[in-house]
């Protein structure tokens, strides 16, 4: 069986996943900044990396990122997959990122939380405008 090297290209099917990858890292970077920011305004300092990574992965005030960020884990998985993928799993990708990144005044989980935390962070609104020109010619 042939080794797959890193500077290997990336098969035809998955190219449309890698130009939004770095966008949704940024994005996602953009977010846990601000909520941090949001936590500690409203429940106090986070005393060190390790208290804060423990409220990432087990606080409920974090708790609505977890879409956004199994996303990029589906998409790093597909990117270091041995396997070809179906165009249309790669679709169903760029969808999903297009679905979970339409913020919604009225609406509620992500979408609300997405919503409220581009009102109050100019930062998350420049990467989500990042995510949507690199989705643009795709989505629109």
């Amino acid at each position: 069986m042939a080794e797959i090297k890193p500077s290997q290209p990336v098969p035809e099917d998955l190219a449309a996943l890698r130009p939004i990858r770095g966008p949704l890292l940024a994005l996602h970077k953009a977010l846990v900044d601000s909520e941090r920011v949001e936590y500690e305004k409203t429940i106090g300092k986070i005393l060190s990396p390790n208290h804060f990574l423990r409220l990432l992965t087990t606080d409920p005030w974090f708790a609505w990122l977890s879409p956004l960020s199994q996303l990029i884990v589906s998409i790093d998985e597909a990117l270091d997959s041995r396997e070809p993928l179906a165009k249309s799993a790669v679709s169903a990708l760029l969808e999903e990122s297009h679905r979970l990144l339409t913020p919604s005044e009225t609406g509620s989980g992500f979408a609300k939380h997405y919503y409220e935390a581009m009102q109050r962070d100019p930062g998350v609104v420049l990467a989500h405008g990042e995510v949507a020109r690199v989705r643009s010619p795709k989505h629109g």
